[in-house]
């Protein structure tokens, strides 16, 4: 739900009544061009629109180090959100774009596309900490619904899955298993409120 910013309407009806002069025009915010008016008081009010929001109600939690375990894995979301956006854009773009292609024709694109995405994401993800890339990988899991294994066994073959599965093991991380609602509900609560879905037009 996208949210107009009702204080800012409410305060342009309100002044517009007995203003005798106002001054209107737009403003650039980043990027974006944004209307503004100036009021009989001098006052600038700006009308946009705010982006898709979350709201829930407060958190509570049965300890402090729960709710300090809560508090990092934010920070942590919030850091590595990007990158996951990313990764379920390119694995819905694959899905498309190598419907109709031939496994070899598929496996040439994917090693194409893999060089363009090391170029840009191989040092900052290699500067992620253990547990920031398990928050990243179990963003991706749980909106494909998919482990990581498979994904990598689907786009790069089942030897590279399995060397990357034994690979994770010595991180502990079970690449095979994807993942599970309930293993850690701090983790569930923190994944909730962020939304990497993504959706791809076919024409």
């Amino acid at each position: 739900m996208r949210f107009l910013i009702t204080i800012l309407a409410i305060a342009f009806i309100t002044s517009s009544l007995s203003a005798q002069e106002e001054k209107r025009g737009t403003v650039t915010i980043a990027g974006k061009i944004l209307p503004f008016i100036i009021d009989d008081c001098g006052d600038t009010l700006l009308i946009a629109q705010l982006d898709d929001v979350s709201v829930s109600s407060f958190r509570k939690f049965n300890s402090d180090e729960d709710y300090k375990k809560y508090r990092r894995y934010r920070a942590y979301a919030v850091k590595v959100y990007p990158y996951a956006v990313e990764a379920v854009k390119v694995f819905r773009q694959i899905e498309v774009v190598t419907a109709e292609m031939r496994r070899g024709k598929q496996k040439k694109y994917v090693k194409h596309l893999q060089k363009e995405l090391d170029d840009k994401f191989e040092d900052p993800l290699r500067k992620l900490s253990r547990t920031q890339g398990m928050v990243l990988m179990k963003m991706v899991e749980k909106e494909l619904n998919v482990p990581t294994y498979d994904l990598i066994r689907e786009l790069r073959g089942g030897f590279t899955a399995s060397y990357w599965s034994t690979m994770g093991r010595f991180y502990g991380h079970r690449l095979r298993e994807g993942y599970k609602r309930g293993e850690d509900p701090i983790l569930d609560i923190v994944l909730d409120d962020f939304n990497i879905s993504y959706q791809v037009s076919k024409q």
